[in-house]
């Protein structure tokens, strides 16, 4: 048995002229030619989303597991993209690679990708094509072979992915320098790939239990957007994975990253084309009343040419090659509010890392104005609709909302980006963008074989 709800919803008005949007407030935001999104609970606790959209005859399908490097402890890390790569190698009824061999044999394209806080299985395939997809999706659930010896042939895999994303990427290796900074007891501080130590002491015990703790039903989500019949996948959907018995609840992650009361830094050297600064101040995620402010901020400040940072310190003062930031509005707990400057060689990074805090103190000391946040505020819009034009994008989009909270949540981005104020941009970047939170990294290019350790203030280099 299961429950299923429907929600509809009125079309999307046709875009306006330059990628600018018109709708109105109120309206429900979806791409032209969806459908509504009917949702369902089996009895074993997962979740289906599906959301009906016949402009072609595709569809595109996700599962999604509520497990992440957030799940992860130092010392076992790694374990969540590790069993990521070993979901393609087989079971008792479909041997190794099977899975993509099939999908290849019927025309689709298929991966996976590993985050914080999820795991997500994707797959896009000709709609008359879907049955043997589910079959391959619910067999995998819960009956993973996982050969010591396709463990050893994938172990070789990862750390080279390892060695590619971090060690021999400076960029990458700041990037993780900077997590473990900015948490100190928050798992976001470990990173998704694992750190090259525990990849090579995982066993299939190790990867055993992962499984057996994280890939159950009532764990995961399936997604498909396009072609299909909702009632129909739905009889398709509960045949497969209705059988499959709900899993032990797994345990929750309870750390809470404690006040940041002083500036942290670090400083990387490595060898490197560029410097570059990398900042950041913890904030708040989407559930809270200033994460959309935070959102339109991103974009005020670091998004394309026409943003405050791009304009200041690429074109403006000539210090750097590139400029920007990032924020996480759907990560499943608080994370930080980052910058990046890439440095221009001749240019001394003292000046850049000033130059950064100047537009910081700048954006505190006034409010934007109204032009700048409207183009902001468009760039959101635009980018968010010409995005979920696409099927995987729309999967994607609920998949995350789904996995922050509750998908329904998609429909209220835009009304709650539009209803953003300058002085709600100016409030939280004071009340945020404080030094005694900050925490900042660099990376300080050395030359070839010349490679020196990371240095904190305070810490002893070892002989």
């Amino acid at each position: 048995m299961y429950t299923v709800a429907v929600h509809r919803g009125r079309a999307l008005l046709p875009l306006l002229c330059a990628g600018l949007v018109g709708v109105g407030p109120g309206l429900a935001l979806r791409p032209a030619g969806a459908g509504e999104v009917v949702e369902a609970t089996l009895d074993n606790g997962l979740r289906v989303l599906v959301e009906a959209d016949h402009r072609s005859s595709t569809v595109t399908l996700q599962i999604r597991y509520g497990v992440g490097s957030r799940n992860e402890t130092e010392g076992r890390s790694g374990l969540s993209h590790f069993l990521e790569h070993m979901m393609f190698k087989g079971t008792a009824r479909y041997g190794p690679r099977a899975y993509s061999r099939l999908i290849e044999r019927l025309g689709g394209e298929e991966n996976a990708y590993t985050g914080r806080d999820a795991t997500t299985y994707h797959v896009t395939v000709a709609a008359d094509r879907i049955d043997p997809v589910l079959d391959l999706e619910a067999d995998r659930m819960r009956n993973l072979t996982l050969d010591p010896k396709e463990l050893e042939s994938e172990r070789q895999v990862v750390m080279e992915e390892r060695r590619t994303r971090a060690d021999d990427d400076p960029v990458g290796a700041l990037a993780e320098e900077f997590a473990r900074l900015a948490f100190v007891s928050h798992p976001y501080r470990i990173p998704t790939i694992g750190l090259m130590p525990d990849i090579e002491r995982l066993t299939v015990a190790d990867l055993r239990g992962w499984y057996d703790t994280y890939y159950w039903p009532n764990n995961a989500v399936l997604i498909a957007v396009g072609d299909v019949e909702p009632a129909v996948f739905l009889e398709k959907m509960r045949a497969r994975f209705g059988p499959i018995p709900r899993g032990p609840t797994p345990p929750p992650v309870t750390a809470v990253e404690p006040e940041q009361h002083g500036e942290r830094r670090v400083t990387v050297k490595k060898e490197a084309q560029l410097p570059v600064v990398y900042v950041g101040y913890p904030v708040p995620n989407h559930p809270s009343p200033d994460a959309y402010p935070l959102e339109v901020l991103s974009t005020l400040l670091s998004t394309g040419r026409a943003s405050r940072l791009y304009q200041r310190l690429v074109y403006g003062a000539r210090l750097a090659l590139d400029a920007g930031g990032d924020y996480s509005l759907l990560s499943v707990d608080p994370d930080v509010f980052t910058f990046y400057v890439t440095v221009l060689p001749e240019k001394p990074v003292a000046e850049a890392e000033r130059a950064l805090a100047l537009e910081i103190e700048r954006l505190r000391a006034e409010p934007p104005g109204q032009e700048e946040l409207q183009r902001a505020k468009n760039q959101i819009e635009a980018s968010f609709l010409f995005g979920q034009d696409s099927l995987s994008a729309r999967a994607s989009t609920l998949g995350l909302y789904e996995t922050a909270g509750s998908w329904r949540g998609r429909d209220a981005y835009l009304p709650r980006v539009r209803a953003v104020t300058a002085e709600d941009i100016q409030r939280v970047a004071r009340q945020y963008f404080v030094d005694t939170h900050k925490t900042t990294a660099i990376l300080v290019p050395v030359p070839p074989g010349a490679q020196i350790p990371t240095e904190r203030p305070g810490q002893r280099r070892s002989r």
